[in-house]
C-alpha cells in the first residue's frame, strides 16, 4: 500500500533519501555537483512530502517559499525499484496542492539537461520552461520551469 505523508526537512526518512539523490546527481553531473550543492540546501521552512510502500520510503520532493506567491520544487526522487510509476507525478501534485492551501499561486523548479525524464515528467504535468531565475541564471546545465497553480 502506498501512502503519502506530510513532514518537514527534519525526517530522517527524507534526508536518507536525499542523501540518495546527491549520489546519482555525482553521476549525472560529476564535475557540477559541487556546485549545485548551495543551491539544494533545504531549512525549517521546507515542506516536504514522502511515499512510502507500506514502511518503506521509496520517494520525496519537497517545495520551499521563494516569495509570498511563489514555491520552488526541490529535492524530487524516487528510488530506482519504483520509477516509472507515477509516484514522482503524485508528490508533485500533492506538494502543488499544499502549496496552493496555503495561497501561493505559482510553481517554479530547476532540472537540468542530463535529466531528459524529469524534464519530460515535468512538461506532462503543465511546467513550462522559463528564463532561469537565481541562483541558475548563468549555470548552463540549468533547466528552469513553471506551473500557475
Amino acid at each position: 500500500m502506498i501512502t503519502l505523508t506530510h513532514t518537514n526537512f527534519f525526517n530522517p526518512d527524507f534526508k536518507k533519501l536525499i542523501a540518495e539523490l546527491d549520489k546519482e546527481f555525482v553521476v549525472r553531473y560529476p564535475f557540477l555537483q559541487n556546485v549545485f550543492t548551495p543551491f539544494n540546501l533545504m531549512n525549517e521552512n521546507a515542506r516536504v512530502v514522502m511515499a512510502y510502500d507500506h514502511i518503506t520510503p521509496m520517494a520525496c520532493g519537497a517545495f520551499r517559499p521563494m516569495d509570498e506567491k511563489t514555491i520552488e520544487i526541490k529535492r524530487m526522487y524516487t528510488l530506482p525499484l519504483y520509477r516509472n510509476q507515477g509516484f514522482g507525478k503524485r508528490i508533485v501534485m500533492e506538494l502543488e496542492q499544499w502549496a496552493k492551501r496555503e495561497g501561493f499561486l505559482i510553481s517554479k523548479l530547476e532540472t537540468g539537461i542530463n535529466q531528459p525524464e524529469a524534464i519530460a515528467a515535468y512538461e506532462n504535468s503543465g511546467y513550462v520552461r522559463i528564463p532561469k531565475f537565481p541562483p541558475y541564471v548563468y549555470v548552463t546545465e540549468s533547466i528552469c520551469m513553471e506551473k500557475g497553480l
